[in-house]
């Protein structure tokens, strides 16, 4: 009989430290058979994503920890291969969160139905047309709401998000900063994007680099980061800049970082705003009617770093975290 292979968080990793591939474990499950208003979905694609590594906490969040014992949650893209469900037919291609795992059952509810062909990959579904590019698109239009001329700064410039963010702030006619660490994402970032400049973090002297990049200082900040590149971009705002507060990924492993230019959000009376992606549903549809006009026509480029096999998502995660990869980080399973 055929298996189901799954990856199960067996335990937390320290609360301000790493985790390692001891916090997983993968086992095997008989394949699950769907009744009623259920449908099989043959998983393809798994998304790994910074916000994993908040959700393994205890800790109180925007959303319940990962249960130990179970599943490791994910974004997924998959085939329908058996359906009981009358929303849903074999062989229809579906988006959705139904975890580290190589099958899945679905009473539908959450999955995203697509029509993915050769010019739109089945795995651009989990980054630029997914929760990713939305991502982008809201933080950006919704939050920063930049205007052409304006100064626009992306940290994580090279991500799934970042990259995205970048490119639309650049279609809206901004001078766009990209923050990236690596001579090699810098200049994709340039290059290959159309940023204006990228700062590479790992060289050091960020302020410099930032003050020379900035002549008009910054309007618009979409974060991805934190720790000491934040504090050092808080000091460049300009009076009235917005902050769009995606992520903090430099301190998902570490302790806080001590802010010291805080008062900047004062005396610039900047607004600040963190946001969650998954609470905007009312958002998404027109954001992804705009994303998929611009991937059609050429106009936004994506990157995927693609692991093969179930059994590499935690070494995978793992690498996300400590940025190893670059643009949409992926595990094929078939």
């Amino acid at each position: 009989m055929e298996k189901n292979r799954q990856i199960i968080l067996v335990s937390r990793p320290p609360q301000q430290g790493w985790l390692s591939e001891e916090n997983f474990r993968l086992v095997e499950a008989p394949l699950p058979q769907p009744r009623e208003g259920e449908i099989l979905v043959r998983n393809h694609w798994l998304s790994l994503d910074p916000y994993m590594r908040g959700r393994m906490n205890e800790a109180r969040s925007y959303a319940l920890p990962q249960p130990l014992g179970e599943v490791m949650l994910g974004g997924t893209a998959g085939e329908v291969i058996v359906s009981k469900h009358p929303g849903f037919k074999p062989g229809d291609q579906v988006v959705g969160r139904l975890g580290w795992q190589e099958y899945a059952l679905s009473e539908g509810a959450g999955l995203r139905k697509v029509n993915a062909d050769s010019a739109t990959p089945l795995s651009a579904y989990l980054s630029v047309l997914g929760m990713p590019g939305v991502t982008a698109w809201i933080g950006l239009f919704d939050i920063c709401q930049p205007q052409a001329g304006q100064t626009v700064v992306v940290t994580a410039a090279a991500g799934a998000v970042g990259s995205v963010v970048g490119q639309l702030a650049k279609l809206r006619g901004c001078r766009v900063v990209g923050v990236a660490g690596g001579v090699d994402k810098c200049r994709y970032v340039v290059e290959e994007l159309g940023f204006d400049a990228c700062l590479d973090y790992k060289v050091g002297a960020l302020w410099p680099a930032l003050k020379a990049a900035t002549p008009e200082r910054i309007d618009c900040l979409f974060e991805n980061v934190g720790g000491e590149i934040f504090d050092t971009l808080l000091g460049r705002m300009n009076a009235h800049a917005r902050i769009a507060l995606c992520g903090m990924i430099a301190q998902y492993n570490s302790a806080p970082y001590p802010l010291r230019n805080l008062s900047s959000l004062l005396v610039n009376r900047i607004r600040l705003q963190g946001f969650i992606v998954t609470e905007l549903t009312e958002r998404w549809p027109v954001a992804l009617a705009d994303l998929g006009e611009h991937v059609a026509a050429g106009r936004l480029k994506y990157r995927e770093s693609v692991v093969e096999g179930l059994a590499q998502a935690p070494a995978a995660l793992i690498g996300l975290l400590r940025g190893e990869n670059f643009g949409k980080q992926l595990v094929r399973l078939v």
